[in-house]
């Protein structure tokens, strides 16, 4: 017969409960301007890179640098959240961000590219700072609910992330009403942006969720787990199977989204579509990123990781394919780039999901900020690859090389699922 459970059992529960939801909360408010920041500057930098340098390949840089940076930024991330908690972890990543602003905005006042590239690295923490909000969302989740906790994070990104693209024209506007140079005026809006995630982090993530989370599990004190981050996470990898295969699958997706992504805003400019137009298709994608999340985390609990990940690599052979095939066609372009979008969700949100559950919460942080520097690197890759492939060959090309890739992953993920099970 099983006894009850203590009235200091049944206290602290709750006060998890509670702790959760004050964490849901001041995440999701972080993501909302997180998420702004992030994309006003997504919407300009390989537009802002290809009329600086003339180039088209140089254009591709904008994106990879952007990528890099939140691949640079991943290690640090989680080795000051190892140390620290999350809320350092997060607010180093949004100081980046911030400093990475005001470099873009003098390096388009002095007309510097390669300026502007270093300032886009450091701009690459707002995406390592969102990107770890969402594993921030899991640390007191209960068991079977870290798909949903982490996937309501993901979606409130949807409101920043939508409207940034949107703003940059008035943000533009706004800009050189008070004296800043054409394009500039999107990268200070980011700026402020940032500046209040950080502030929304530092004032509101209290108590930190990764501490509390080490003191329920009885985990080791923090300065033991916060060294060695990279050493951790490859031990910690090799006696995990499950989360070896969340982290290839992430990586894939998200190297297939922003190889596409990235350029689709070069292709629909030297096709004549002029900013709004770019902007609508951008914060059409980023709602197919964003808004079906929620969805995709409730799946990911009730009918498992596995099988959400392979619907994402489906929907991003599809979007592949359409991108590929879509010519001059916006309409059709806009099609790939929201299943695009789609397809990127199943597989960060089914994956982050199952990196979290099935890794103690002592190695948890290394392995997920390993996590965010090998999608991100693969990414950052991905977008050099995809600049000269559309340079050299055509946009097209680059839709069938990202499809031959998303089919071979899901290939190899259905067969090592049928072994497994």
């Amino acid at each position: 017969m099983t006894s009850a459970p203590t009235k200091s059992a049944v206290s602290s529960n709750d006060r998890i409960r509670t702790v959760q939801r004050r964490t849901l909360t001041v995440l999701s408010a972080a993501q909302i301007v997180g998420g702004v920041g992030v994309a006003v500057g997504l919407a300009l930098s390989s537009v802002v890179v290809d009329e600086l340098s003339g180039s088209t390949v140089i254009s591709g840089f904008a994106g990879t640098a952007t990528v890099l940076g939140a691949a640079l930024l991943a290690l640090p991330t989680a080795k000051a959240a190892g140390r620290g908690g999350r809320r350092m972890g997060l607010a180093l990543a949004y100081v980046a961000a911030l400093l990475g602003c005001a470099l873009s905005v003098a390096a388009i006042t002095i007309h510097n590219w390669p300026l502007l590239l270093a300032g886009l690295v450091l701009v690459g923490g707002g995406s390592a700072g969102n990107l770890a909000a969402r594993y921030s969302a899991t640390d007191l989740s209960p068991r079977g609910h870290a798909g949903r906790h982490l996937s309501l994070v993901v979606w409130a990104a949807t409101v920043g992330s939508v409207a940034g693209p949107n703003l940059a024209e008035p943000a533009d506007r706004i800009g050189v009403d008070a004296g800043l140079v054409a394009k500039a005026g999107p990268f200070a809006f980011a700026a402020l942006a940032f500046a209040l995630a950080l502030l929304i982090i530092v004032a509101g993530l209290r108590p930190d969720p990764l501490k509390l989370a080490r003191e329920r599990d009885g985990a080791p004190p923090a300065s033991a787990t916060g060294r060695r981050t990279l050493r951790r996470a490859w031990k910690t990898l090799r006696a995990t199977p499950m989360a070896r295969k969340a982290l290839v699958t992430i990586a894939v997706s998200h190297t297939a989204m922003v190889s596409v992504m990235s350029m689709t805003p070069v292709k629909l400019h030297h096709d004549g579509s002029n900013l709004d137009v770019i902007g609508l298709v951008i914060s059409l994608h980023i709602a197919g990123m964003y808004v079906m999340s929620p969805v995709v985390g409730w799946l990911a609990d009730k009918a498992g990781t596995v099988p959400v990940l392979l619907i994402g690599m489906s929907l991003l052979l599809a979007a592949a394919v359409l991108a590929g095939t879509a010519g001059h066609d916006v309409r059709q372009i806009t099609a790939a780039l929201v299943l695009l979008g789609l397809g990127w969700s199943c597989g960060l949100v089914a994956g982050s999901a199952l990196v979290s559950e099935s890794v103690a919460v002592e190695g948890r942080t290394a392995v997920q900020g390993l996590s965010d520097l090998l999608m991100n690197v693969c990414g950052a890759t991905g977008t050099v690859a995809a600049g000269a492939i559309v340079d050299r060959l055509s946009y097209g090309t680059l839709g069938m090389v990202v499809g031959v890739m998303v089919a071979a992953t899901g290939l190899w993920l259905a067969a090592t699922h049928r072994r497994a099970a």
